[in-house]
């Protein structure tokens, strides 16, 4: 059973797996190689036998807060919320202070838009154990993401503010500080956090960029790859779940829906590129046009995710720009949700892109908006490039595109806020067209 944790912890799956066989040949009911298998299955996209071998566990165990905790996982991930919500409340019926528990309930609260009710148990955390720096930054992401009045981020600041307190390993807090200070005016404030992180954690790359950002150093081009990929492994376990659920993250579903309408009836006959892939969002979406659907990307922790999902012919951890230059002409779509937001300058990635695409084929990708009549772009708070209407037509103009059809849509909210985006479609012409 050691040996099977031990694998189950370091990924070895097939491994694990075969052990938890191994256990349960000897004690068919074992509950811990039960339920560690049922966790297995799940992670496998098996969910309905996770679920089952998890409640056979229970029976044996039916107190085992941990394990109604998991079953709610599953469900959980599974989108189905009243009985994730109904395991957790079972758990913590037998450790009524189960953190993980506690957090996973005022979650799938507010997912299910019951937002007081949501308050409510993030406020029990919270009385619970005031000393965990966790729980105070998850009332801060809690009240960043139902702000109605400046005073909901100024509750946000002093939490997130109490985490790092706290928690000085807490870097999301950290993060999550500085914007809220970026965001309430109290730039030189935001600037001092991430002086003090690069001070405590000279290596790490997000405070360098956060600092451009806030406006403590000049912007860089485009985020460097370090960045991008440290953000991004990081946050590859809980991606799907905070972007899809707690910040209603449209731009795989806006985009793919601009794009099919110029691709005509799906006929699984196009080389298409998910151009920053992350962990397949927009895979099943475009899948049913493509006869070869590869994804890129930089962080190796969302490609696995992507992996899981089974949609992809071909998974590629690299650059962007440098990869697409090394394969011309080799695909009939290129497409980019919220991963262009990371380059200031897009010419080298938009003319790798048409070097990339077949005549006729179709670019599309997905910006934030940056209002005003003139050229420019500007590196904004959440560490992401916004770009006006005139800079993305000049650089698509210079990277051989013409008429772009450039819509406005929201993509995702932040700050209780629509965050607008630039959805861009364009195809490459031929020298006679």
């Amino acid at each position: 059973m050691g040996e099977a944790i031990a694998a189950h912890r370091d990924g070895r799956l097939d491994a694990a797996e075969a052990l938890y066989g191994k256990v349960l040949q000897r004690q068919s009911g074992h509950p811990d190689a039960l339920h560690f298998l049922g966790v297995l299955c799940h992670q496998r996209k098996r969910s309905e036998d996770g679920i089952r071998l998890v409640r056979l566990a229970l029976r044996a165990t039916p107190r085992h807060a941990d394990a109604h905790n998991n079953l709610g996982n599953i469900h959980k991930e599974c989108g189905e919320l009243a009985e994730a919500e109904a395991c957790y409340r079972r758990a913590l019926s037998h450790q009524p202070g189960h953190h993980d528990a506690l957090s996973n309930l005022a979650l799938v609260l507010d997912v299910q838009g019951r937002v007081d009710e949501a308050g409510e148990v993030y406020a029990r955390f919270l009385a619970q154990e005031p000393q965990l720096g966790q729980a105070h930054y998850l009332m801060g992401m809690f009240r960043r993401r139902h702000v109605n009045e400046i005073e909901d981020v100024e509750e946000a600041a002093r939490c997130f503010a109490n985490a790092c307190r706290l928690d000085p390993q807490n870097v999301r807090a950290r993060d999550a500080l500085g914007v809220a200070l970026y965001m309430l005016g109290r730039s030189s404030e935001a600037v001092e956090v991430y002086r003090d992180w690069m001070a405590r954690d000279p290596g790490n790359p997000v405070p360098r960029h956060m600092l451009a950002a806030c406006g403590g150093e000049p912007a860089p081009a485009r985020a460097a790859d370090d960045y991008v990929r440290k953000v991004f492994d990081g946050f590859a376990a809980s991606f799907d779940e905070m972007l899809l659920k707690n910040l209603h993250y449209r731009a795989p579903q806006v985009l793919v829906a601009a794009l099919v309408d110029r691709l005509g009836i799906p006929q699984a006959s196009l080389d298409v590129l998910d151009a920053g892939c992350g962990t397949g969002l927009c895979g099943p979406l475009i899948g049913p046009h493509a006869r070869n659907l590869v994804g890129v990307d930089l962080s190796g922790g969302m490609l696995e995710k992507a992996r899981q999902r089974g949609d992809y012919d071909e998974l590629v951890e690299a650059e962007l720009a440098g990869w697409l230059q090394t394969r011309p002409s080799a695909w009939d779509v290129v497409l980019s949700a919220d991963t262009l937001n990371y380059f200031g300058d897009l010419l080298p990635v938009l003319s790798a892109a048409g070097n990339a695409l077949r005549e006729g084929g179709w670019l599309a990708f997905t910006l934030e908006v940056l209002d005003g009549d003139e050229d420019r772009v500007e590196l904004s708070a959440s560490g992401r490039y916004r770009h006006s209407r005139a800079c993305i037509e000049r650089v698509l103009e210079d990277a051989g595109f013409s008429d772009p059809s450039i819509t406005v849509d929201s993509l995702r909210k932040e700050l209780g806020k629509p965050v607008r985006g630039w959805v861009v479609l364009v195809q490459k012409r031929g020298t006679g067209d």
